[in-house]
């Protein structure tokens, strides 16, 4: 696997992640755009969110089912259509419509992860998969601030149609660059979505990996969705322009992650979730210190997110290369199961985030971060591992193949 397509493929992640993204910078745009009212413009929002989730649970697992260069580059292509349908609309509901569909078919990244897992070697594949991962997390930030800067200047629609040139243009590349690979399954496709659930039942190391990245998750979306509260709270009274500005510290990630792989690589993951859940729970204790307010809890909120950000994400880079290995002919299915616990999670923890808020502020969210943490790390120290049997056999089914 070359450098040059493991590039390719982090830029595919970067821009099937942004497409979840950048809409939420440009709602206030869409809604002076088409003249309904700002709570209104959000449904588009949530149209792309819900698409999203219905995309990994109906549509990553035919990842097993199909050659994954003719999947991504039909996903592809149905996303930019989508996206330029979504930049004509003429008014909202056919907006949201589109949207949907955007939110549907932008699961390329969900894609990407088992393609390179099959085509890299089990001594690279976190590597790998910690470069992919900083493709995505690039998406997710530069995608609010480019949509942004492109609707202010142009208009909302603008963001939507740059957005499907990209990705009819990616689609394209992806046809040359991408090399030919055979589908390791044959199931139906009602198999094939009941599968992630059997694979949840059945795979130990599939069930904790997704128990670390949902606890883990769910702490890290509590904090994000409660951070506004408290900077633009009397302890700040800051705008919601400060969060944005914490947020890009996150863009640390991108360096961190591809060194966790190299971490993983060489000692395997369970080191790496280890010092994970611990860099969690001191994150922690780091946030808590934010409620004092001032120059130095501002510092405390900073360092805080970005070590909760470094430690979720590198996280992700050592449970995902367990799970890659767990199934070689499953991986897409692996994937699906995979993530939607960890969404699961996120949703969780923004819904928990709110409702601690509302009883303990600011130290209940920071004290709901560490428990989290502590059930993963709990789940983590007095539980036996099998990861690394199943490591061994992988790389030997490598060899073999």
């Amino acid at each position: 696997m070359s450098r040059r397509l493991v590039l390719i493929l982090a830029v595919t992640c970067a821009v099937a992640v942004g497409n979840i993204y950048f809409p939420q910078a440009i709602g206030p745009l869409v809604a002076a755009g088409l003249h309904v009212p700002p709570d209104s413009a959000a449904a588009v929002v949530t149209a792309t969110q819900i698409g999203y989730t219905a995309g990994m649970v109906l549509l990553v697992p035919l990842g097993d089912r199909f050659p994954h260069r003719t999947f991504l580059v039909a996903l592809l292509t149905l996303t930019g259509l989508a996206l330029l349908a979504a930049g004509c609309a003429p008014a909202l509901p056919p907006l949201v419509v589109a949207c949907s569909l955007v939110g549907l078919t932008t699961v390329g990244a969900q894609v990407v992860g088992p393609l390179a897992a099959g085509l890299v070697a089990p001594d690279r594949r976190g590597a790998v998969i910690g470069t992919l991962l900083s493709g995505s997390t690039g998406g997710m930030l530069l995608a609010r601030t480019f949509s942004g800067t492109l609707g202010e200047r142009l208009g909302w629609r603008a963001p939507y149609l740059a957005a499907a040139a990209l990705a009819l243009i990616l689609a394209v590349v992806l046809t040359f660059a991408v090399p030919a690979t055979t589908p390791p399954s044959r199931q139906r496709y009602s198999a094939l979505l009941a599968e992630p659930l059997r694979l949840l039942r059945t795979e130990p190391d599939l069930r904790r990996s997704c128990l670390y990245q949902a606890t883990v998750f769910a702490g890290f979306s509590a904090v994000w969705t409660c951070l506004a509260l408290l900077l633009t709270g009397g302890a700040y009274g800051l705008g919601a322009q400060a969060v944005g500005m914490i947020a890009l510290v996150g863009a640390a990630t991108m360096f961190c992650t591809p060194f966790a792989g190299r971490l993983v690589d060489r000692h395997g993951p369970d080191p790496v979730n280890l010092v994970c859940m611990l860099g969690v729970l001191v994150s922690a204790a780091i946030l808590a210190a934010g409620s004092r307010g001032g120059a130095v809890g501002l510092a405390a909120l900073t360092l805080g997110t970005l070590l909760l950000d470094v430690a979720m994400q590198s996280g992700m880079v050592a449970n995902q290369a367990r799970v890659y290995a767990l199934r070689p002919d499953a991986r897409s299915r692996l994937n699906t199961a995979y993530m939607t616990c960890a969404y699961a999670g996120g949703s969780a923890g923004s819904w928990l985030g709110v409702r601690v808020w509302g009883h303990a502020g600011w130290w209940g969210v920071c004290a709901l971060v560490a428990l989290l943490a502590a059930v993963a790390l709990a789940r983590h120290l007095l539980v036996p591992h099998r990861y690394e049997g199943n490591l061994a056999t992988a790389s030997l089914e490598s060899l073999d193949g």
